[in-house]
């Protein structure tokens, strides 16, 4: 019976004697299961075998062949995968070949691996770049490599954009990465979010959680046209792009919005939203990451199948809406997460780790928040999952639509300090009162700000 322990140990006996045994299991299981337990080799190892299963009908087989002979790293097997690069009928298996020279880190590989970069696959290029980036310095390739960035893929794209064209800030007064100002920490202010970010530091914020005002479904969001609306959330979100840190998260929470019909002579209008405002924000420079569904009991809900439950004609069905989106962004970067968590210390990430419990999914199902002075409130729960699965402790978080001021005392509940903004003198005054009230029953005794525009001019010059 085959085990990987007895294929290690016949492995250790030498070359001759896996031969052997290959010949002796030829049935496609056991090969099969011979390669994938093969392990480290040896430089001296004979793969003569592997090269006779390159021809083998089943494709795992044949890429797992690659796979071993890319281990073996012997110069001669060059011109081998090369022909299974080019020619073979599965991507997959082309792919590991490309890999498989890169791996060997050959100079006799390097034409090659420049003629790859023309392959109609872009997975194939990608792995021809690896291999190539191993040679970085050499003028021929370097000038190769960069024409890249104007490839039509797009990780390609990214590729090649972190090797040769990333740039590093050198401004000497620069915030470490966990750090934010304190003139922003807990603060309230009363004016257009567009005028108060305008006065803000760039890389100021860890994380924006916002909902966009309705568009002309509310009395304080009336806006000339639809176009005007979607230009000044465009407005709002680049300059929050600039004021965020770098490889932060934006969460925006949308829907569709029907603005009611004049009269029964005419038809209502329903504004795709969070599908509007995608484009915008990916050309701005944010990443989709995650699309988050908020699902709301039925009963939460206005009901739209009155109509339709008494007629049941088709067309005019009008399902009733119990969700709403939370799309997630982060800002552009070449670095990966793991960067940005190990500019933390040890203790602040330990400290910040999501307990057990969490949402493992991408439905979340939250019973929604009514309140008399503000008609669209964000519950606790929402503000809690977003704020504990995308910030860490003393992180600055920002809502550019502060409204009742939920996401601020959550903020502070959870230990992180907020920033929001808000354009309504109600609702100013509704949040002055509401986050006033818990700022004695917080740990976090960092004391809330409110502040008019101007005010907050004059206390950051």
């Amino acid at each position: 019976m085959l085990t990987k322990e007895y294929v290690s140990e016949i492995k250790a006996n030498g070359n001759g004697d896996i031969k052997e045994l290959v010949n002796s299991n030829n049935d496609n299981k056991s090969v099969l299961f011979i390669l994938e337990n093969l392990g480290y080799l040896p430089n001296d190892f004979d793969d003569s075998w592997v090269q006779d299963l390159l021809t083998s009908k089943n494709k795992k087989i044949r890429l797992n062949a690659v796979k071993t002979l890319g281990k073996v790293k012997d110069e001669s097997n060059i011109s081998l995968l090369s022909d299974i690069a080019k020619n073979d009928e599965s991507t997959d298996i082309r792919r590991e070949a490309v890999s498989s020279i890169g791996r060997m880190r050959s100079k006799k590989a390097i034409s090659l691996l420049l003629k790859m970069l023309d392959d109609i696959d872009p997975k194939i290029v990608s792995q021809a770049i690896r291999g190539l980036l191993v040679f970085k310095g050499d003028k021929k390739i370097d000038s190769k490599l960069r024409k890249l960035l104007e490839h039509e893929n797009e990780m390609i794209q990214v590729v090649i954009q972190k090797e040769y064209f990333s740039s590093k800030s050198i401004l000497k007064d620069k915030l470490k990465h966990p750090e934010s100002y304190d003139y922003l920490k807990n603060t309230v202010v009363l004016g257009d979010v567009r005028d108060t970010l305008i006065t803000i530091p760039d890389e100021s914020f860890h994380l924006t959680f916002t909902s966009p005002p309705y568009y002309n479904a509310r009395d304080y969001s009336i806006y000339s046209s639809y176009k005007a609306y979607l230009k000044f959330l465009e407005e709002v979100f680049r300059l929050t792009y600039d004021k965020t840190k770098e490889g932060r998260f934006l969460i925006v929470n949308t829907s569709p919005v029907i603005v009611p019909r004049i009269s029964r002579q005419y038809s209502s209008k329903r504004y795709p939203i969070p599908f509007d405002i995608h484009n915008f924000l990916t050309k701005m420079g944010w990443e989709f990451i995650d699309d988050i569904i908020w699902e709301k009991p039925e009963a939460s809900v206005k009901n739209r199948n009155a109509g339709f439950l008494q007629h049941r004609k088709p067309l005019a069905y009008k399902p009733n809406a119990r969700t709403e989106y939370l799309m997630v962004y982060r800002k552009q970067t070449d670095k990966l997460i793991d960067w940005n968590i190990k500019q933390y210390d040890w203790e602040t990430v330990n400290e910040s780790k999501v307990k057990d419990g969490y949402e493992t999914s991408n439905v979340w199902e939250i019973d929604p928040k009514f309140d008399k002075v503000h008609s669209a409130v964000f519950p606790i729960e929402l503000c809690k999952r977003v704020i504990e699965y995308y910030s860490f402790k003393g992180d600055l978080v920002f809502d550019p639509f502060g409204g009742s001021g939920t996401f601020g005392r959550t903020a502070k509940l959870l230990d992180r300090y907020f920033f929001l903004t808000e354009q309504e003198p109600k609702y100013f005054d509704y949040m002055k009162s509401f986050l006033k009230k818990s700022d004695s029953n917080l740990f976090n005794k960092t004391e809330s700000k409110f502040l008019i525009l101007d005010e907050f001019k004059e206390k950051i010059k």
